[in-house]
């Protein structure tokens, strides 16, 4: 019996009419990406494991899919005998599949440092993969659509990203909700609380607050040894909303004499006052609950969500000052934004977002009744593909139905006949498939209307 054929979990086909779909979220975040000076760049789906490991926080070192060594190293060698063996894990697995866009970039940036121009800007459309569960809105393969650039500490950057964030949603026709933090607010919160070297701990727990609430990131907290009173110094911090500006003076009060702290209100501060000189579509806002885990970000947090659609982030990224630091190149600074261009999809199915015209992407058809009329017909196809508009012609001569059918699957908004009639008059009849209207065109007209259609 043949083997019923599939694909693993947390992974996906994409038909024609989904990656059309797919290819309009692409299309509109390259478009803003380049707007803003960013060139393309990619990567190898496999790095080194060297490379990835570490990066991450131990729960994203957990995620990583491992490829194991070619050859025939494991041949005839079972789970227990390997571990009987104390077979070092370099000997199985040296490569990893990517993570995320960001460390390879790291990466790329140390190896061909001697030929690029700092501040380097680059964008990157690639797929990723985790060894998550695979869950509603969450895959083991998905795209990122990340920008980075690199090479400078200007705060201007960040309010780049802000203006990229604002303009792709707004293009995109979705409403968001912009939310901003600083990962130094955080580390200002974590002395004030007297537990700075639990910094990891504290924004771990705290970046799984809208997933498993207070009470659960306070016990989570209170496992990894934080007192009663520390995390009663929290709570209130963790509920500071209203305007930026009451929000600030709080956090003034409470962590402005820690070191920390103070760096991370002048930073937020002077990236507000950058955004208030500009006009946004969606709503921005300051969100101290907002930790994003990992470990590598150093400075501005960024994170956006659905005002309309609950899925989780769709949009996230951050300043780090020194992820080159760990392959060798010290003290040159970054800051990046990664769309999930997956979510995003879900979020514009969900709610019918999609433009119906633009994922037509065959306008014409012609019919065929026979080889004379295919004769009659190539030469005006040729020229319509010259002209860039997409045609074609039905392979074989079908009924009539078959014919129409395909057309309309396709969504081919119109389609062109000619018979023994329009071919003595050196015409064809052009149907509109949504209206069923027909009219007698020249070559010259059918080429205007579907040049007009582009």
């Amino acid at each position: 019996m043949a083997e019923t054929p599939g694909i693993p979990k947390g992974t996906r086909d994409f038909s024609p009419e989904i990656l059309e779909k797919r290819n309009y979220i692409f299309d509109i975040i390259k478009s803003v990406f380049k707007k803003y000076g960013y060139k393309q760049l990619e990567t190898p789906a496999l790095e080194n494991l060297s490379t990835l490991t570490g990066k991450y926080g131990d729960e994203g070192d957990k995620l990583l899919f491992k490829i194991i060594n070619s050859g025939d190293f494991l041949k005839n060698v079972t789970d227990s005998q390997l571990i009987q063996r104390n077979i070092p894990v370099n000997l199985i697995s040296e490569k990893g599949l990517r993570y995320d866009l960001t460390v390879p970039f790291a990466r790329y940036v140390v190896q061909h440092q001697n030929d690029i121009t700092f501040p380097f800007k680059r964008f990157q459309i690639q797929p990723v993969w985790r060894a998550d569960r695979p869950q509603k809105g969450r895959y083991r393969e998905f795209y990122q659509c990340d920008a980075d650039i690199i090479g400078s500490r200007s705060l201007i950057n960040e309010f780049e990203i802000v203006q990229m964030i604002d303009e792709v949603f707004s293009e995109l026709n979705l409403s968001v909700t912009i939310k901003i933090n600083n990962r130094k607010l955080l580390a200002g919160i974590a002395e004030r609380m007297g537990y700075p070297e639990k910094l990891t701990d504290i924004t771990v727990a705290i970046d799984k607050l809208d997933k498993i609430g207070y009470e659960n990131v306070f016990a989570e907290l209170k496992q990894s040894g934080i007192d009663e009173q520390s995390l009663k110094l929290l709570e209130p911090i963790l509920n500071l909303n209203g305007r930026f500006e009451d929000q600030l003076q709080c956090l003034e009060k409470f962590i402005g004499e820690t070191e920390s702290g103070l760096i991370g209100i002048v930073e937020i501060e002077k990236l507000f006052s950058y955004l208030k000189r500009a006009q946004f579509k969606n709503k921005i806002e300051l969100d101290l609950t907002l930790a994003r885990g990992l470990n590598y970000y150093t400075g501005a947090i960024f994170e956006v969500v659905s005002d309309e659609f609950k899925i989780g982030s769709i949009c996230g990224g951050g300043r780090y000052d020194d992820l080159t630091g760990i392959f060798g190149l010290k003290n040159v600074s970054g800051v990046g934004i990664s769309f999930g261009a997956d979510r995003i999809f879900d979020v514009l199915d969900n709610l019918n977002r999609f433009p119906e015209h633009s994922f037509s992407n065959v306008k014409l058809m012609f019919v065929n009744f026979g080889e004379q009329e295919e004769l009659y017909c190539l030469p005006v196809l040729k020229l319509l593909r010259e002209n860039n508009i997409n045609s074609e012609i039905y392979p074989e001569n079908d009924k009539m139905k078959k014919q129409m059918k395909y057309a309309d699957s396709n969504k081919i908004p119109f389609v062109a006949l000619a018979g023994e009639n329009e071919m003595k008059e050196q015409k064809f009849t052009l149907k509109n498939m949504k209206n069923g209207e027909q009219n007698l065109v020249t070559v010259k007209e059918l080429l205007l209307i579907m040049s007009e259609l582009k």
